[in-house]
This record gives structure tokens, sequence and C-alpha cells, in this order.
């Protein structure tokens, strides 16, 4: 496994992350399933593991929590967010200072840990001042409930907004971004989210490299019966069009000569750019971390990458 630093901060991550996202929480991977998920991304030298509080409605902080806590806690790289309803109660949502203060209390209930690692704004909330947020998370780092804090999803402009507060009023600001990035999904990533972070020393960790599978083949011709987008059509209808298929079809003979899958070009194609600390994945067996986590030693020559960006772009 590589590993690399969260930007200009002191701490590594592993290249390939685990996720909770979808895939954990109540009614979704069994309980010995996660477990075996869990530790098999562990033995493969993953530390960085992924996770917020509305996933599940807590329940994925609670399943992967309960199985982290069987490592040294010195060894993992723990993150959640806050930001997304949690409940019908008009201060249970959003960054304001109120929520922020309670959910990260019942986020390390949940994770039983005393800590977090990275603890994201999972959006950027239009009724909260960002100096308001900035300042209960510099709290939080002072308490030593957070280590480090972070955005997703949010603009380049706010992200700068965000950094000009922290300088003008000493605060802790924020180290990481964790936006969407992959092949299928990068015009605003690398036009705006990247200049932005990289400009600033923010690490930048990744989710969806995959595009919820569809960069693996798996559906390359149609969906499969018990497959994510059988059970997710919101997913479907974002991927699965014909100009994506035809995209990963022509990708299967590059990655075939490279003597490796679809699913670790796209990661090792996402990883190729020195900003971007990890590659966060989703996986509901073993055998997934195993292939997905072998692309963290796999790299791409400017030819081979020149030839992905001319089956991208046409």
């Amino acid at each position: 496994m590589q590993y690399r630093r969260v930007g200009n901060a002191g701490m590594k991550v592993s290249a390939i992350a685990l996720g909770g996202w979808i895939n954990y929480g109540e009614g979704k991977v069994a309980s010995d399933t996660a477990r075996e998920v869990v530790t098999a991304a562990y033995d493969q030298g993953i530390n960085f593991y992924d996770l917020a509080d509305v996933y599940g409605n807590g329940g994925a902080e609670e399943q992967m929590g309960a199985i982290l806590k069987e490592f040294p806690r010195h060894t993992l790289v723990i993150s959640t967010k806050v930001f997304w309803p949690m409940s019908e109660d008009v201060n249970d949502r959003g960054l304001s200072r109120k929520h922020i203060m309670e959910s990260i209390e019942r986020s390390l209930r949940r994770l039983g840990t005393e800590y977090v690692d990275l603890y994201f704004c999972h959006r950027p909330d239009p009724d909260t001042p960002i100096l308001e947020t900035a300042r209960a998370m510099d709290d939080l780092v002072h308490r030593g409930k957070v280590l480090y804090w972070g955005t997703s999803e949010w603009s380049g402009e706010q992200i700068r907004e965000a950094h000009d507060l922290c300088q003008r009023y000493g605060l802790y600001p924020p180290q990481v971004e964790q936006p969407q990035y992959s092949m299928l999904r990068r015009e605003r990533f690398e036009g705006e989210i990247l200049p932005a972070a990289e400009s600033l020393g923010m690490g930048l960790v990744v989710f969806s490299p995959l595009g919820m599978g569809m960069l693996t083949g798996k559906y390359d011709d149609g969906i499969p019966q018990d497959s994510r987008f059988s059970r997710e059509e919101w997913a479907a209808r974002r991927y699965v069009n014909d100009e994506n298929v035809a995209r990963v079809r022509k990708l299967k003979p590059i990655a075939e000569s490279l003597g490796i899958s679809r699913a670790q070009l796209a990661l090792a194609w996402t990883l190729r750019l020195p900003a971007v600390s990890s590659a966060i994945i989703g996986a509901t067996r073993p055998s997934q971390i195993h292939d997905n986590a072998a692309a963290a030693d796999v790299t791409l020559t400017p030819e081979v990458i020149e030839a992905i960006e001319g089956i991208l772009t046409e």
C-alpha cells in the first residue's frame, strides 16, 4: 500500500480508503460480511476509513466503529461528517455551532472512539456564516475531539473564503476537501476544486472514483440483477448511458495490456495526481478490497494516460 500526506499536514493516509456510503448500516451489508471486508482492508494496509453520521442514519458509524475497535487506534485514520438532517428537529441539521457540537458527540459515541482524525462539513450551509462553522471546528481541534477538519463538495470560492477567515482570526483552517472525482465526473474537480486545494495546501480525498461501479465493466451488457444500479435506480440514471458504456468498453484493452482490471485502471488514473491523497472505495466483498487495493501500486505511463484521455474526450 502507498501512503500519502494530506496536503501540507504531517498525517498520512492510504492511497485507497474504505468508505461507508450506501453499503453500511442497517439493512445493508450483513455484519459478518462487513467484518470480513473491513478486516481485509486493514490487512491490505488500508488505514483510512471514511464515514458520515447520515450514512444509514448513524448505522454505518456503529457498524464499522464496532469492527475498527478491534484494531490499535493509532493505526487508523477515521473520518466522519456533519451537515445533513439527522431528525425532524429544526436544529438537527446544517453547520451551526449547535449542530456541530451535538453531532460530534453522537458520532464519537457511535464510533466508540474519543476523537476522529478528520471531520468534514458534508456540504456548505447557506444558513450559517462560514466563520461560525470555522470557529466551532477550531474549538473541536483545541478540545482534541477532532485532529483535522475539512470540507466536502464545497466550491473553490467557499474553500478560499474559509481559509481567508481562518487566517484572519487565527483559527485552524480546513486541511482536506472531499469532492467527487472519476473518469466520468471530472470537469468541476479539475477546473475548480483542484486548483483551489493545491494553492491552499489542502489534501483531496475523492469519492466515487469508480463511478459507483460503472468503471469496473460490470455494466457493459446492461444492469445485472442484485447489482448496485439495480438497487439504486437514481445511481443508474446518473451513470448508465450509451456514451459511458462505450467509453468503459474501450478502456478494457488498455487494462488488459497492463495486466490489471478496469477498476484498478480507473483508480490508478485518479491517483495519478499528486494532490489526490486518497481514493475512497465502497466494497461489499473482500475480493473487491483485494482488487482495488492493488491499484495503489499501479503507475500509469504518460503514453497510457494519453490513450485514456483520447477515449474519455472523444
